[in-house]
């Protein structure tokens, strides 16, 4: 375990966020020829992944402040060929990913990251489990509830661990380097042992449909020398991870005894190590464009 948080890489900002609130708003229309442009770019990417599919999506379209603890998140509707733009030199009509992802924790402190799979649009990238925010249906609002639910879903589509929406705390948005922004909700604590069971169940259900799972590997870690170590074909990480999983760490180290505070008794072998202090409440098939990632985006 790190003995403390680390400060973000250059260009990834940790939100700490009691409050979010939603607002839609038209995507920019892309002029013709960025809208060639970006249809050439998708259908390479098409030719090299054919598992990618151009499904609906929102997009971050603002970021604002509100207060000391609330942020409004303003959206678009688009679809997943949009984020090719980024791609694109001059582009003026790219919309940032918007995503929801979980810190699953276990009970001795460490969090749950998984990597990539192969039918994915970023094989061996390591991050937390989630996947972008899709947009409500007609007559229906996007707000933190809705958000909150659907991270909760991907939770148990990419790890077979099932958590209740409400179980989910709001804790961070993230801004990555190209301007992804990600909502992450804080999970309660569960065993090691169950989280690797659960997920070794879900590849194995997965592979019996003749579905490659989403998540290939899931590891446990508690600091960022622990991220370091992962490896794999490809392998690189989520540029908010390293941050979060750091920020986690921090939290959960027990504060420094006062000289005059009462010794403490001998710790119970099986006892749980406390999780850090959390602010606020709480991709089966052909795979989409996960927002150009925090991390490579």
């Amino acid at each position: 375990m790190s003995a403390g948080p680390t400060p973000p890489p250059p260009g990834v900002e940790l939100l700490d966020v009691r409050r979010l609130r939603l607002v839609e708003a038209p995507a920019p229309e892309p002029p013709p020829w960025e809208r060639l442009a970006m249809d050439r770019v998708w259908d390479e990417k098409v030719r090299a992944n054919p598992s990618l599919f151009d499904g609906p999506v929102a997009a971050c379209a603002g970021l604002t402040r509100d207060g000391p603890h609330g942020v409004v998140l303003t959206w678009a509707r688009t679809t997943y060929r949009r984020y090719v733009l980024r791609w694109i030199p001059g582009a003026t009509a790219r919309l940032p990913g918007l995503f929801a992802d979980v810190a699953q924790p276990t009970c001795d402190g460490r969090l749950l990251v998984g990597r990539m799979g192969r039918s994915t649009s970023t094989p061996g990238r390591w991050l937390l489990p989630g996947g972008s925010v899709e947009p409500p249906g007609d007559g229906q609002v996007l707000d933190l509830a809705v958000v909150r639910g659907h991270a909760a879903r991907e939770l148990a589509e990419e790890t077979g661990i099932e958590s209740a929406p409400g179980e989910l705390r709001l804790w961070l948005v993230t801004r990555g380097t190209h301007g992804s922004v990600g909502v992450l909700f804080l999970a309660p604590p569960r065993p090691a042992a169950l989280l690797r069971e659960r997920f070794a169940y879900r590849v194995a259900a997965e592979t019996a449909r003749g579905r490659e799972p989403e998540l290939d590997r899931i590891a446990l870690v508690g600091s960022w020398a622990e991220l370091a170590e992962l490896t794999g074909p490809g392998a690189d990480h989520a540029d908010y991870l390293e941050p979060v999983v750091a920020r986690y760490a921090g939290a959960a180290q027990p504060a420094p005894a006062r000289p005059d505070a009462a010794r403490p008794g001998p710790a119970r072998p099986d006892a749980a190590r406390p999780g850090p202090a959390r602010p606020g409440p709480a991709r089966p098939g052909p795979a989409p464009l996960r927002p150009p990632p925090p991390g490579g985006g």
